[in-house]
């Protein structure tokens, strides 16, 4: 079943043409990835479904659980179940980890951000009277952002780059909070560039220059990836642009 569907989506900023015809489809309790190279449109498109400033004035329509969110406005998404988990993670001086999470959970009781905590790999007592601030790594940040994010239970969650900037133990657990939260019902689209991320979706978009290049499974676009792109310049795409892409 479609949670959200991108119809021929195009979108232009200052000029230049970033997402070009994008149709995808994205299926209800998965993990999904839209994987590219830098400036392939992939945290574009994340900013287009989640209907951030600027990225609203767009042809083509997107649909979530079959209904035009085109016109809606970042909190009436948010209020839909839809959420945005940022590469680099906001801080907010003065306000504790306890705080934060709690404004987000929908079960608001202290045993409940406790265990959002803890799925996340942090010990409470260490962690709910800091401040989310730049006394946390980026890896500490993110993976309470995430705790937040159990805690809420979104319909569809997008993160971009979720292992940017934070190490190998931080990412293991970035990925095991995944699995929680397809087990809780959550759709989950990762937007990277990474052949380790990708690894662990099971469906997989592939973007170039704001095109849909390829889907299917891990396997075949982490392959396709790893033949194609990686040793791309780009010059190819840009040469078939005029005759159209063959999608797979």
């Amino acid at each position: 079943m479609t949670i959200l569907e991108l119809k021929n989506v195009t979108l232009c900023l200052d000029g230049k043409r970033i997402l070009n015809d994008l149709s995808i489809e994205f299926w209800q309790g998965h993990i999904h990835a839209l994987i590219g190279p830098n400036g392939a449109g992939k945290s574009t498109t994340a900013n287009v479904i989640m209907g951030l400033s600027g990225y609203t004035d767009f042809e083509g329509d997107v649909l979530y659980q079959g209904q035009s969110i085109k016109g809606l406005s970042i909190d009436q998404r948010a209020r839909l179940g839809i959420t945005l988990a940022w590469q680099e993670p906001a801080r907010y001086e003065g306000l504790s980890v306890y705080s934060f999470i709690k404004a987000a959970a929908r079960n608001r009781s202290d045993s409940k951000i406790r265990e959002a905590l803890r799925q996340v790999g942090l010990e409470p007592e260490k962690y709910l009277a800091r401040a989310v601030d730049r006394t946390l790594s980026g890896g500490e940040r993110k993976r309470i952002e995430l705790a937040s994010i159990l805690a809420m239970e979104p319909k569809l969650v997008l993160l971009d780059e979720p292992d940017s900037g934070i190490d190998v133990e931080a990412l293991e657990r970035i990925f095991d909070a995944l699995k929680l939260l397809k087990q809780q019902g959550t759709t989950v689209i990762m937007i990277t560039h990474s052949l380790a991320v990708l690894r662990h979706a099971e469906h997989a978009f592939l973007l170039c220059c704001g095109r849909l290049v390829s889907k299917g499974s891990v396997e075949k676009i982490a392959h396709y990836f790893q033949q194609r792109c990686i040793p791309c310049d780009h010059q190819e795409l840009k040469l078939r642009e005029a005759e159209g892409l063959n999608v797979g």
